[in-house]
């Protein structure tokens, strides 16, 4: 009969989340939890169940998944600039963590909204209120009082967010190990010969980090039976700028040095070509040491040494501690690890 060679279309099932749970050996809250991206989940276990959804080409609901939870599933970055900055010319460290950030939120299920902000006329945080993000991350300049006044009050109202080098304590921040990379730099540095060695940074900038990595360095230099030297930047000046005026100062005061560990690496190229415009030779006659391990400090001449932040681990514990602060719950890293970058700017011989 014609109706025995009728081929039966075969059924289709549709793969549920229960079907993951099975597959991953997980229980199906756990699949649900995994691929919101939730930090209690642990990573070996999150890698387990997108390994089983992508087995089974399971694709969350993201429409049901926003309505049922009341999550966008989208985080804001926040990139605070200098009033009338160009973008172009934003600190590279910025560019780079930014990167990271958005790569870290993709990893855990979320996309990014991210914002450049500078002044009253486009200061605006509300993203949870108008139902844009579920929080905040605030990275860049601190050398923009009024913009981290405003993101700090809007916390106090009950935002939920985080930061990168936030002038705040009380805030929740994340930072590099400044101490510790302030301590490696300065070991380097004595450990290559140099022992007259001034810091170019500040204790009194909004910038916290600048603090820490002086300390970092004060103590290592005591620690050697060596004086501490400090040359104070000058605020709201491009870190250029600052670099290049310290030089300046440090040369005019007639005190001898033989190295130099500037607090991050834009102040520390302003030295070097300060410096360099001044006869003075890098390494021979001076060594210098940066901070923050930019691109640009690796082409420089020579080369810039520097003290280089896991740029993954910080936009993933920025991620995941926004997102802790999101549930309610601990998250208590707070210091990104650092590594040296020996470069010609201090070798010697």
């Amino acid at each position: 009969m014609d109706g025995d060679n009728t081929k039966q279309k075969p059924r289709t099932f549709r793969v549920t989340s229960f079907d993951v749970a099975a597959e991953a050996g997980v229980s199906q809250s756990t699949v649900s939890r995994a691929l919101a991206g939730d930090p209690v989940v642990s990573e070996a276990t999150r890698l387990r169940v997108a390994e089983a959804a992508r087995k089974l080409n399971y694709h969350v609901d993201n429409n049901a998944a926003r309505l049922r939870t009341g999550r966008t599933g989208t985080l804001a970055v926040v990139v605070i600039c200098r009033p009338d900055e160009d973008r172009k010319d934003l600190n590279p460290f910025t560019y780079s963590l930014l990167g990271t950030i958005c790569a870290a939120a993709s990893a855990r299920g979320y996309e990014t909204l991210v914002s450049f902000q500078d002044g009253p006329q486009n200061l605006s945080g509300r993203y949870e209120e108008q139902r844009k993000a579920d929080g905040i991350i605030v990275i860049g300049t601190t050398q923009n009082q009024a913009a981290w006044d405003y993101y700090r009050e809007l916390g106090e109202s009950g935002m939920h967010w985080v930061c990168w080098g936030s002038p705040f304590d009380d805030s929740e921040w994340i930072r590099s190990d400044n101490h510790a990379g302030a301590r490696l730099a300065t070991d380097h540095l004595i450990e290559a010969g140099f022992r007259q060695i001034a810091c170019i940074g500040s204790l009194d900038s909004l910038q916290r980090q600048f603090g820490e990595r002086y300390e970092g360095y004060a103590e290592r230099m005591r620690e050697a039976g060596l004086e501490p030297w400090l040359v104070e930047i000058e605020e709201g000046l491009s870190r250029e700028e600052q670099g290049r005026r310290a030089v300046r100062a440090l040369l005019a005061s007639g005190k001898e040095f033989d190295a130099i560990f500037a607090v991050c690496d834009e102040i520390a190229l302003g030295v070097l070509r300060e410096l360099t415009e001044a006869g003075v030779r890098i390494p021979d006659d001076c060594g210098l040491i940066g901070f923050d391990g930019i691109r640009a400090s690796a082409h420089a001449m020579p080369p810039l040494s520097s003290i280089q932040p896991d740029f993954s681990a910080a936009g993933a514990m920025l991620v995941d501690k926004l997102l802790a602060v999101i549930a309610g719950t601990a998250h208590e890293q707070r210091r990104v690890p650092v590594t040296l970058l020996a470069r010609a700017s201090t070798r010697r011989g």
